[in-house]
C-alpha cells in the first residue's frame, strides 16, 4: 500500500512539474508579438535594426547560435528572412509563412527542416 502511495505521489509531482514548465519550452512559431525567453528591450531594438538594415552579421551575433533559424539562415538568404519578418509585423502571415517554408522554417505541421533534426527518413530532403 505504501509503495502505491509513493509511486502515485511521485508520478503526480512529475506530471505537475512538466505541466508548469512546458510553456517555457515552446519554440517561436512565427508570431512576432510573442516575447521569447531571451527578450529584452535592448535586444529587440538591436534585432529590429538588424532586420531593417539587412545586417546578417548583427542578427547572427544576437542569435548566438540558438534556434533553428540560426542553423538555416545564412548571409545569402538573410534578406529573404528579413522580408518574412517584415510581412509578419504587417500581419501578412500567409506571405511570411510562404517565405519561411521556402527557407526551410516551416511551422505547424512539421513542414520545416527542423522536424526530425536531419536524421532518419527526412535526412536526404
Amino acid at each position: 500500500m505504501n509503495k502505491k502511495i509513493i509511486i502515485l505521489g511521485s508520478l503526480s509531482l512529475l506530471l505537475g512539474g512538466l505541466a508548469l514548465t512546458s510553456g517555457k519550452a515552446l519554440a517561436y512559431r512565427g508570431d512576432p508579438t510573442v516575447q521569447g525567453s531571451y527578450y529584452s528591450e535592448e535586444r529587440h531594438a538591436a534585432m529590429t535594426a538588424a532586420f531593417e538594415n539587412n545586417d546578417y552579421n548583427s542578427w547572427k551575433e544576437l542569435m548566438g547560435g540558438r534556434g533553428m533559424a540560426s542553423q538555416v539562415i545564412n548571409e545569402q538568404n538573410f534578406s529573404r528572412f528579413a522580408e518574412a519578418h517584415k510581412f509578419a509585423l504587417e500581419g501578412k502571415t500567409d506571405e511570411a509563412n510562404a517565405i519561411r517554408q521556402e527557407l526551410g522554417l516551416g511551422f505547424h505541421n512539421g513542414s520545416g527542416r527542423g522536424m526530425g533534426g536531419g536524421f532518419g527518413r527526412n535526412a536526404n530532403r
